[in-house]
């Protein structure tokens, strides 16, 4: 049974953090030791920090002991001085924390292409430390350290009752603009107290962010530094290869609540869109199709302005590269409660006045589900996105200035 519970990732036995924010400039530091994985941007433009914890994964086994992040500045496409940068975190970190730097994860976001202010982010170390915690307050300040222009904080934990024991695991995570995480979201650091061993938790992880981060779009753009860590700190003595498949339903529900809280905070975003896609050929259609009416600025824009027009959904599904005839697509758009029919096997089913009205009122509320049913097979999935709002170009126009 999977329970909802408070704390975020301090609810998990093992883990302490605690994070600060002056102005733009931000800094988190999170302590945890065990078995840990990454996904990473796929962005060909990858930031230094990225680089840097990938190499520490493969040289120290795939084990983390912490995590330092820093908001306001990438780290991104600034050569060989942001690679010592952020190699510098980590060796100042496992410094001041007497551990090895080779268990240190490094991870930034802000600004792409300005050098780091290195002697900020290690004077704000010295502030950090003493206030470590496994506490509340740990848990809040460190998700507010890493936000940029989110508006609010993202975490979530759950507690996991099995026959072999009681677990949990808990995240935060950080995205607003910037989002079409081609491997996980912007920043996002997740634990649990379970044993995974360092074989499982890769898997896990990565089946866990295929069906949650990477299939949330906010504005297409894939971030230079999105990054994904899961760390198990063991602390409970549960064997998660037991009751495998229970953990990764955990794992996987820990992390489509983060990332549909990243696409409900999408940049000037007003409304939270799931595109459910069903009877698919493949899973990979059902992924393109799901994810195009998301992206779609046409589809976006329409449900931001509550207009009822509906062919642009049929056409970003048509335009996905989904493997479908449109003479069996079917459209249904909800609310959670009143729900209209638009298309049925390839008809239009009412395209009256009252039925474009009631569209107009579903298109109005905050979350609005769109099914659309390809008649191709028996695959489906679903993304998140946001609409596309005057908010968004005013955000993006000025950021750094």
């Amino acid at each position: 049974m999977i329970r909802e519970i408070q704390g975020g990732i301090c609810a998990v036995d093992g883990v302490k953090a605690y994070g600060l924010k002056d102005r733009k400039k931000g800094l988190a530091i999170i302590v945890a030791e065990g078995p840990a994985a990454g996904v990473f941007t796929k962005n060909k433009i990858i930031a230094a920090p990225l680089i840097v914890t990938k190499e520490k994964l493969a040289a120290n086994g795939n084990r983390l002991a912490a995590a330092v992040i820093n908001s306001g500045n990438a780290n991104a496409f600034t050569g060989e001085a942001g690679l010592k940068d952020a190699n510098d975190m980590a060796d100042t970190l496992a410094s001041k924390l007497n551990i090895d730097s080779n268990l240190i994860a490094v991870a930034s976001t802000g600004v792409i292409g300005r050098k780091l202010h290195i002697d900020i982010i290690k004077e704000q170390m010295d502030r950090v430390i003493p206030e470590l915690s496994s506490s509340d307050a740990g848990n809040e300040t460190a998700m507010n350290a890493i936000m940029t222009t989110d508006l609010v904080p993202k975490g979530c934990a759950v507690e996991v009752e099995t026959k072999a024991g009681t677990f949990r695991i808990g995240g935060i995570a950080k995205g607003s603009g910037m989002i079409e995480p081609n491997m996980g979201t912007m920043l996002g650091f997740v634990y649990t107290d379970a044993v995974v061993s360092s074989s499982m938790i890769q898997k896990c992880l990565t089946e866990a962010a295929n069906k949650s981060f990477n299939m949330i779009v906010v504005d297409g753009d894939t971030s230079t530094n999105d990054m994904c860590l899961l760390t198990a700190t063991g602390k409970t003595g549960i064997d998660a290869s037991l009751i495998q498949n229970e953990f990764q339903e955990a794992l996987n529900y820990v992390l489509i609540d983060l990332a549909k809280k990243i696409a409900k905070d999408g940049e000037g975003a007003t409304k939270l869109i799931e595109s459910t896609v069903t009877s698919a050929k493949t899973q990979n259609d059902a992924k393109l199709a799901s994810k195009s009416i998301v992206r779609s600025p046409l589809v976006k824009s329409a449900i931001f302005g509550n207009d009822p027009n509906w062919g642009r959904i049929v056409a970003a599904a048509g335009y996905s590269g989904a493997d479908f005839d449109q003479t069996k697509i079917s459209l249904t758009l909800t609310d959670g409660t009143n729900s209209v029919t638009l298309v049925k096997t390839g008809k239009i089913v009412d395209n009256s006045p009252a039925a474009l009205e009631e569209l107009k009122k579903i298109m109005s509320s905050k979350t609005i589900y769109i099914h659309t049913d390809l008649g191709a097979g028996d695959e489906k999935a679903t993304a998140w996105g946001c609409d596309l709002t005057y908010d968004y170009v005013k955000i993006n126009a000025d950021y750094t200035t």
